[in-house]
C-alpha cells in the first residue's frame, strides 16, 4: 500500500522524477537551494549523530561477520546499544516510512530526497543531513540489532530465520557492496559534522577563503548523503525477503560518486584546517610578540622562525664573521630590530654603523641601560627571494661590514603579517626597540638615531622627548623671528645659522656656505645631503638684539627655576648651552651653530667654522667612508680650531641678574671653566617693599 502511495506522489510530480546522476553539481544545487530557509528550527544534532553513527558502526561490524562467518555471530556482540524511544522522535519515524516506501529506482530516490528536504528546509545543512542518517540507523538496527536480546540462547538456526540472515548467507556479495556504500556515505557525514565545527568556530571568511568554497559545495555533498541513505533503506527490505536481488542492486554509480565527493570534500576541509592552522600558529606568535614573551629570545623566534622550518633557526648571520649563530645569542641583549627592503638603505646601514661604532667606545650606562648589552638585527624583506635578489644582499653585506647581524633570506610569511601589524611596517624602513624581556620600547628609533646620533641612547621615547625639550628654549626663540625655521628643522634638514658684528666675516661665510651646498648637491654621495643656512638678522637687523636679549633673560630664568628645585638634569644641560652660545657671542669675527633637526651638533667659533666650510674638498672624502657630514665636519673643525685659533676666555658684563646667582659662575668656555671675576652688577631699586 505504501508503495503504491508513492506510485500515485510519483505521477502527480512527473517533473522530479529524473536521474540525479544525469545532473551536474550545479543543477542539484539549484533545486536543493529552492528547498533550504533560513535555519530556525533547531535540534541535538551531536546527540543524534552519536547514537546514529553508533548503530550504523554497529550495523556494519554486524554484517561484517555475516559476510565471514555466516551466521555465527560472536559474543563481542552482545553490548546494550539498544536506542530508546525518547530518541527516536515521530520525524525521524516519518522519514525512516518515506525511505521504507520509495520505490527502487534512482529517479525515486530522488523524488523522495526533495521531499525530505522540503520537511527539512528550516534546519541547517549539517542538521538534515544527520537527521536522514538517525532515520536511516533506525532501519538499519531494526534490520540487524533485534537477535542481540534475551532471546540470543536461541539456536543460530532460528536467529538466522528470524532476521532473514539465511537469506543473507546466499548474497554476501550484495551485502559486502552494500556495506561498503553506507561505510562510505559515513564518511560523508563525518566530513559534514567536521565542516559544522570549522564554520562555527567563529573565523572569517577572509582569512580562511576555503571555507567560502565549502559554502557552494555543502548542498550538494548533504543531497548526495540523503540520496544515498534513501536509496540503501530501500535495500534493507530486499535482504529480507525472497526476490531477484540483482533487481534492484545498488548502482555502481554510488560508490564513483562517493569517491568523487569525500575526495573533493575533503580536499577542502584539510585546505581550511591548515588556514586555520596558520591563523592559530598567527595569532600564538603575536600573543608572545605583545603580551606573554617576557624574552628577547621567544619574541625573536615568534617572529623568524617557522614551525615546520627549523632550519631557519640557522638563518641568522653575524655580517662582520659571516658565522651562523643560534638566537639564543640574542639573550637577555636590547635588540635594535632593523627592518627594510633592499633598495634605498643606505643612509640607514650609516647610521647603524655609527651607532655601532659608537657603542663599542667607551663603556656608558644610562639608567641601568649598558653600551655593551645592545646588538643590532637586519630583517631584510623582499617578495621574493630570487637569484638576483640574493645577489643584492650579498652586495650590501659586503659593503656593511661591522658587528651587526642579519636574517638572511626571510620568507616567512606569518612573521611577515606579524611585523607589519605589530611594528606597522608599511615598506619604509623602521629601527625598533626591543628589550631583554621582550618589550618593544620604541617603535621606531630611527628618528632619534638620525637626530641625535649616539646622544639618543638608550633610544627609547622618552630619550627623544627629553632630548628635545633641552633645546626647546633655542627653537623658540629661533621660530619667533622666522617661522621658516620650523619647516626646516621638521624636515631633518642640516641648518647653519650664523651671525656676528664682523660684516666682512658674515659676507665670508654666506659665500662658503653658498658654495658648499653646490658642491654636495653635485657630487655622489651614498646618502642625500640637504644643507640650508639662515643669518641672523638679515631681513630685518632689529631683531639680533632682541634675540639676544631674549637669551640673556632665560639665564637669568634658569638660574632662578634651579634655585627653586625644577627639573635638575633638563635646567643644568640648558644652562651650559646658554652660557656658552652666549660666549660665542663675543667672537669678534661671528658665530655658527650647526644643527640637523632639533639636534645642535655643534656650537662653533666664526673663524674656524669659515675655515671648516670652506675647506670641504679637504674633508669630504670621509663621506665616503660611510661617516656622517655632522661628524666629518665637527672632526675638521675640533682639529683646526685647536691649530689656527687661541683660545679665548668670556669677558661678559652682568646686567640685570639677582645679585644671589653671582656667587660661581665658571667660564663657559670648555677649554677653561675657571670662575670668572665679576666686574659689573647693576642694581634694582625696590621702593615701597617691606625690608
Amino acid at each position: 500500500m505504501s508503495k503504491s502511495l508513492s506510485s500515485t506522489n510519483v505521477q502527480q510530480g512527473k517533473t522530479l522524477l529524473q536521474n540525479p546522476f544525469e545532473f551536474s553539481d550545479e543543477q542539484i544545487l539549484d533545486n536543493v537551494y529552492r528547498t533550504h530557509f533560513h535555519c530556525v528550527e533547531k535540534c541535538d544534532v551531536a546527540s543524534l549523530h552519536t547514537v546514529a553513527s553508533c548503530v550504523i558502526s554497529h550495523s556494519i561490524e554486524i554484517t561484517d561477520t555475516v559476510i565471514t562467518k555466516g551466521s555465527q555471530l560472536s559474543d563481542r556482540f552482545r553490548e546494550d546499544t539498544t536506542i530508546t524511544s525518547q530518541q527516536l522522535t515521530a520525524k525521524l519515524k516519518r522519514i525512516a516510512c518515506q525511505m521504507v516506501c520509495t520505490a527502487r529506482g534512482d529517479h525515486y530516490a530522488h523524488h523522495t530526497t526533495m521531499l525530505i528536504l522540503e520537511q527539512l528546509k528550516a534546519y541547517s545543512w549539517d542538521a538534515k543531513a544527520l537527521i536522514v542518517q538517525a532515520a536511516f540507523a533506525l532501519e538499519y538496527g531494526k534490520f540487524l540489532y533485534l537477535p542481540l536480546t534475551t532471546q540470543y540462547q536461541m539456536s543460530e538456526k532460528s536467529l538466522a530465520d528470524l532476521n532473514g540472515l539465511l537469506m543473507i548467507q546466499h548474497n554476501t556479495q550484495h551485502l559486502t557492496f552494500f556495506n561498503s556504500v553506507v561505510k562510505k556515505v559515513m564518511q560523508v557525514i563525518e566530513c559534514i559534522t567536521e565542516w559544522k565545527r570549522l564554520t562555527s568556530a567563529g573565523y572569517d571568511i577572509k582569512d580562511v577563503p576555503t571555507l567560502a568554497e565549502t559554502l557552494h559545495e555543502i548542498p550538494v555533498v548533504v543531497y548526495w548523503a540523503i540520496f544515498t541513505f534513501v536509496t540503501c533503506t530501500g535495500q534493507i527490505d530486499d535482504f529480507t525477503t525472497d526476490h531477484k536481488i540483482h533487481k534492484h542492486e545498488l548502482s555502481k554509480n554510488f560508490e564513483n560518486k562517493l569517491d568523487l565527493i569525500l575526495r573533493n570534500f575533503k580536499e577542502h576541509l584539510e585546505m581550511c584546517g591548515r588556514e586555520i592552522g596558520r591563523i592559530e600558529d598567527y595569532t600564538r606568535r603575536k600573543n608572545i610578540v605583545i603580551h606573554t614573551g617576557k624574552d628577547i629570545v621567544k619574541v625573536l623566534k615568534a617572529l623568524i622562525i617557522s614551525g615546520e622550518n627549523r632550519e631557519s633557526r640557522q638563518s641568522v648571520f653575524n655580517v662582520l664573521t659571516g658565522e651562523q649563530i643560534k638566537i639564543e645569542e640574542f639573550k637577555k641583549k636590547h635588540v635594535l630590530l632593523f627592518i627594510s627592503g633592499l633598495d634605498s638603505i643606505e643612509e640607514e646601514t650609516l647610521l647603524l654603523k655609527s651607532i655601532y661604532e659608537k657603542l663599542k667606545e667607551k663603556p656608558r650606562e644610562v639608567e641601568g641601560y649598558r653600551k655593551e648589552d645592545f646588538k643590532i638585527l637586519w630583517i631584510p624583506i623582499v617578495d621574493e627571494w630570487n637569484e638576483e635578489r640574493r645577489k643584492t644582499l650579498e652586495t650590501k653585506l659586503q659593503r656593511t661590514k661591522f658587528g651587526w647581524y642579519v636574517v638572511k633570506h626571510f620568507s616567512f610569511e606569518t612573521g611577515f603579517k606579524l611585523i607589519k601589524e605589530v611594528f606597522n611596517y608599511k615598506e619604509r624602513s623602521i629601527i625598533p626597540l626591543i628589550s631583554p624581556e621582550g618589550r618593544v620600547e620604541n617603535i621606531d628609533t630611527k628618528q632619534i638615531i638620525s637626530v641625535w646620533g649616539i646622544d639618543g641612547f638608550p633610544f627609547r621615547t622618552s630619550d627623544h622627548t627629553r632630548l628635545t625639550q633641552q633645546w626647546n628654549w633655542f627653537w623658540s626663540e629661533m621660530t619667533k623671528l622666522n617661522p621658516r625655521i620650523g619647516d626646516l628643522i621638521e624636515e631633518d634638514r642640516y641648518l647653519f645659522i650664523y651671525g656676528g658684528t664682523d660684516a666682512m666675516w658674515i659676507q665670508e661665510f654666506t659665500t662658503a656656505v653658498e658654495k658648499l651646498k653646490r658642491v654636495v648637491d653635485s657630487i655622489s654621495l651614498q646618502i642625500d645631503i640637504t644643507i640650508e643656512s639662515y643669518q641672523l638678522g638679515r631681513e630685518d637687523p632689529k631683531v639680533v638684539p632682541r634675540f639676544w636679549i631674549a637669551i640673556d633673560s632665560l639665564l637669568a630664568n634658569r638660574k632662578q627655576q634651579m634655585m627653586k628645585g625644577g627639573d635638575q638634569g633638563v635646567q643644568d644641560f640648558a644652562t651650559r648651552e646658554i652660557k656658552r652660545l652666549l660666549f660665542l657671542k663675543q667672537d669678534p669675527k661671528g658665530w655658527v651653530i650647526l644643527s640637523k633637526g632639533y639636534n645642535v651638533k655643534l656650537l662653533g667659533q666664526g673663524e674656524a667654522m669659515c675655515l671648516s666650510v670652506r675647506d670641504f674638498g679637504i674633508w669630504h672624502g670621509k663621506l665616503h667612508e660611510e661617516v656622517s657630514f655632522d661628524v666629518a665636519f665637527k672632526e675638521y673643525y675640533e682639529s683646526i680650531k685647536v691649530k689656527d685659533c687661541p683660545k679665548k676666555c668670556e669677558h661678559s658684563e652682568i646686567s640685570n641678574y639677582p645679585t644671589d646667582i653671582l656667587a660661581h659662575i665658571p667660564c663657559p668656555n670648555m677649554d677653561c671653566g675657571r670662575s670668572m671675576e665679576v666686574t659689573s652688577v647693576n642694581y634694582r631699586c625696590c621702593h615701597g617693599l617691606e625690608p
